[in-house]
């Protein structure tokens, strides 16, 4: 029997951070090249939905569809379908089974326990996004780090390295655990928005 990961504790702290984002705010710039905050909430929205759906082995149109295939952004009533859909989502990956066999996610197959890590990691690395652009405070839990830190490192080094992360960025070895777990995602630690 593998292993559950709590998300709980990431899910409510996103959704803290989405429900103190100001409507002024939503084209503001993120980490994410590409994104603004709209894109990057509305990103939020459809992977924490799509994730559900991957811890339950329900395949289709919600985990076929590779993360990258448009722009997402957000509709009227998006702080409310963010909450739901982040909590259904940590509840779906609290259910053992979540975490058995294989299933999909983007579009690819892969064992489940991956897919959950894959999970957590893209609400702790959005989190930091989200916060980041919107100059709030980020403090994940010691577990969500961990899951993403052991996620990451070993891509870092390989050549299967996955598309969605750039290059990692060199980071003092004795750095915070988070500013490595964003500098192996690809992103600078010390991003700020311009002006900021």
């Amino acid at each position: 029997m593998t292993d559950t990961i709590d998300f709980t504790a990431q899910a409510r702290l996103v959704s803290r951070l989405a429900a103190r984002t100001a409507d002024e705010q939503l084209d503001a710039p993120t980490p994410c090249a590409s994104y603004a905050v709209r894109h990057l909430l509305g990103h939020l929205v459809g992977l924490s939905a799509a994730f559900q759906h991957t811890a339950r082995k329900d395949l289709g149109p919600m985990t076929s569809v590779p993360p990258n295939a448009s722009v997402p952004d957000v509709e009227p009533g998006w702080r409310d379908e963010l909450d739901r859909n982040l909590d259904s989502m940590a509840g779906a990956w609290h259910d053992p089974a979540a975490w058995e066999g294989e299933t999909q996610a983007g579009g690819v197959t892969l064992p489940a326990a991956i897919a959950g890590r894959f999970a957590l990691n893209e609400l702790v690395l959005h989190g930091w996004d989200l916060a980041r652009a919107t100059g709030q405070e980020y403090a994940p839990d010691a577990t969500s780090l961990g899951v993403s830190y052991a996620l990451l490192a070993p891509l870092a080094e390989s050549s299967d390295r996955v598309p969605v992360f750039g290059p990692p960025v060199a980071v003092a070895a004795d750095a915070p655990l988070l500013d490595q777990v964003v500098a192996l995602s690809g992103r600078r630690p010390d991003w700020a928005p311009p002006g900021a």
